[in-house]
């Protein structure tokens, strides 16, 4: 067994690998960029080796100081986690040259399933069902539109490198064909330095079935049952199960023999998870997709159903032992599901921001997490925070906990995904284990909530209050709220979100500010917000917590302050509230409309400049490209106009809701 292994990871499955190293008395070596001096897995190792700032390829990509952090540091081996450098085979290479175990299968099998062409033929001859589709090596951009009109619309273009979902496009008619192409080699390049695409049939109603493997190098190769993936948003996985809640014991045999047989024909060792795609219109029918030959972000259902402590004998086996687990039926039920820094209400971009007040659920559910208060969340790199897994006894009861603990869950001073994925979990055909990977695209709107509830105004006032109330006794004179003879004045102002370029705003959500008028001290006033009657309400706070109380209703909210923004959550929900000066418009939006500066959606790096200053445009053209964590969006003229200034250039890093470009309207007087 090793004595030392360094750790080649960062963020939550950087911790995760370092507490089972731990476990087996196992020194630990993390590594970290310039942004992640702090970062938790950094202190939670017995070691942490700076390799430098943080660009990926500089940091997190660079094999040659990577393999020198294990040198130095005395390192046996390396444990890779899953993403940046865990399926490169040179990765794989260069660690067999410096004498150090790579804690993953060998070389020649990631180059074989690595590329998803060479991955389809080595499977197919073993006799494992293939989708459909051209896995010529080389295809150009007028093969893969034959290809793709021989096979039949839909259909699905996808790299032949990496996973993740990263460039892969649904195409749904021939006219789509070219840009869909483009987007794809572009998006697969920058991702995994290879733009070489693939195009297959897409199936209709596709349910997203893994089967987890593990091999030693002795000639064991077994399953450990699958996990059910299907809830997706654009090819990313959101919510992940074991056992699948539509599998036979027959069909579940017949996957489970066929990720074996898939494994075997490569050589492989160690775990890896074998994805099939499965109609759910014909539950029996299976393909391969393609094979992950790493650890997977959801590993830990399969962990918690049969009580197998993958990264463990990911390195028993690299270390030679022989496996001596065995396939054991599943006990009970796990869900997972992902928190991410994004706003599904702005089309899931990336977000950021400081840390101000955290709970996890650490006494109701498994959590897997990078988060510590005060930590920032930049858009370097992958927006995934942490994991949160319920097991009990049923899916029905899994289910329950997780939504419990969600509930229970707060993370403020940045926007995630935490009441999205409460909104899904109590889906209706979640519920019921009726999945595909369409359906939270189907769902969507019923899953984005981004209205600003009456009782948070109320609650957003009386902090307010607070915040300027003396404490104790004090004079009249010196409590606020427009104090004169006879009766207290109303006091007024606009709550609101900052302005945010994308957002839709309504009466009473968005960035779209509402008055709101307090009478009286906050332990016994009167709040009136937009048009509603005035009602009575009182607030108070105590330890992290502010307690209202309106009607006979008392909610107890957590809160933060970044600024003169007001952070306040409660039942898995969060919003960011201040007070906004109103000049008339409805924010950005309207601003954008009439001709204003178009802002950054996103932290990110702009990608591409497709206009030049005096250059006249139409509404919808394409000005530039923003990307942020292998995502790209692009910014659109809102009306036709001359582009009369640009504040920004390709490469440029901009912050969320920087200016990057103005609009002036060819009839300005149509445009208001």
């Amino acid at each position: 067994m090793f004595d030392t292994v360094l750790v080649a990871n960062r963020g939550e499955i950087a911790v995760r690998v370092i507490d089972t190293l731990r476990k087996l008395g196992i020194r630990s070596v993390a590594v970290y960029s310039d942004p992640d001096a702090g970062a938790r897995h950094v202190t939670r190792a017995d070691v942490a080796v700076r390799i430098g700032p943080a660009k990926a390829l500089e940091s997190y990509l660079s094999i040659e100081r990577i393999v020198d952090a294990a040198r130095q540091t005395g390192a046996q081996a390396i444990h890779p986690g899953y993403g940046f450098l865990s399926e490169n085979a040179a990765f794989a290479h260069a660690c067999a040259d410096a004498g150090l175990v790579f804690i993953g299968p060998p070389a020649a099998a990631i180059e074989a399933m690595g590329d998803k062409i060479r991955a389809k033929l080595a499977v197919e001859a073993a006799g494992v069902p293939v989708v459909p589709g051209r896995t010529e090596p080389g295809m150009s951009d007028a093969a893969l539109t034959a290809a793709a009109i021989e096979i039949g619309f839909p259909v699905l273009l996808k790299p032949s490198a990496g996973g993740g979902g990263k460039g892969m496009r649904l195409v749904t008619a021939e006219a789509d064909l070219a840009d869909a192409i483009a987007s794809a080699r572009r998006e697969a390049s920058a991702s995994f330095g290879d733009d070489t695409l693939l195009v297959e049939r897409f199936v209709t109603s596709p349910r997203h079935i893994e089967i987890q493997i593990l091999a030693d190098s002795h000639g064991t190769v077994l399953h450990l049952g699958e996990r059910e993936c299907s809830l997706q948003r654009r090819h990313q996985k959101i919510v992940e199960e074991a056992p699948s809640p539509i599998l036979d014991e027959a069909t579940r045999g017949r996957m489970g023999q066929a990720a074996v047989d898939a494994a075997k024909v490569v050589g492989y060792t160690g775990a890896g998870t074998v994805e099939f795609i499965l109609s759910a219109d014909v539950p029996g029918e299976f393909y391969f997709m393609e094979m992950n030959t790493r650890l997977q972000v959801e590993h830990p259902v399969t962990e918690e159903v049969t009580g197998i402590d993958l990264v463990e004998q990911q390195i028993r086996v690299a270390a030679g032992e022989r496996l001596t687990i065995r396939p054991r039926p599943p006990h009970g039920h796990a869900i997972e599901v992902r928190l991410y820094a994004e706003d599904p209400a702005r089309g899931f971009l990336p977000t950021g921001g400081r840390v101000l007040s955290l709970h996890e659920p650490t006494d109701r559910l498994r959590v897997d997490s990078a988060l510590f208060d005060g930590m920032t969340v930049s858009s370097d790199y992958d927006p995934m925070l942490a994991k949160y897994i319920a097991h009990g006894p049923t899916r029905a009861d899994a289910l329950r906990m997780l939504r419990a603990g969600l509930a229970d869950t707060r993370v403020l001073g940045v926007t995630t995904n935490l009441a999205f994925l409460l909104r899904l979990l109590d889906h209706p055909d979640v519920v019921a284990g009726h999945l595909d990977t369409g359906l939270v695209e189907r769902a969507l709107d019923t899953l984005i909530d981004d209205d600003v509830p009456h009782d948070v105004f109320v609650a957003a006032a009386l902090a307010h209050t607070l915040a300027l109330e003396p404490s104790g006794p004090a004079d009249p004179w010196d409590i606020p709220g427009n104090w004169r003879i006879g009766e207290p004045a109303w006091t007024t102002w606009s709550l609101g979100r900052p302005a945010k370029a994308e957002r839709a705003s309504s009466t009473l959500s968005g960035h779209d500010p509402v008055e709101i008028r307090v009478r009286g001290r906050a332990h016994n006033a009167q709040v009136a917000v937009g048009a509603a009657d005035p009602v009575a309400a009182s607030a108070y706070w105590s330890d992290d917590e502010l307690v209202v109380t309106q009607g006979n209703t008392i909610r107890r909210y957590a809160h933060a302050r970044a600024g003169a923004v007001l952070w306040l959550g409660i039942d898995g929900r969060t919003w960011a509230l201040t007070e906004i000066e109103r000049l008339g418009g409805t924010g950005a939006d309207a601003t954008a409309a009439a001709g204003g500066p178009l802002t950054s959606p996103m932290p990110g790096t702009v990608l591409a400049v497709r206009v030049t200053p005096g250059q006249h445009v139409t509404a919808g053209t394409p000005l530039l490209v923003v990307e942020a964590m292998k995502m790209e969006h692009t910014i659109t003229a809102q009306v036709d106009g001359v582009v009369t200034e640009l504040f920004v250039h390709a490469g440029q890093q901009v912050a969320l809701d920087e200016r990057l470009a103005v609009v002036t309207p060819e009839n300005p007087e149509e445009a208001q």
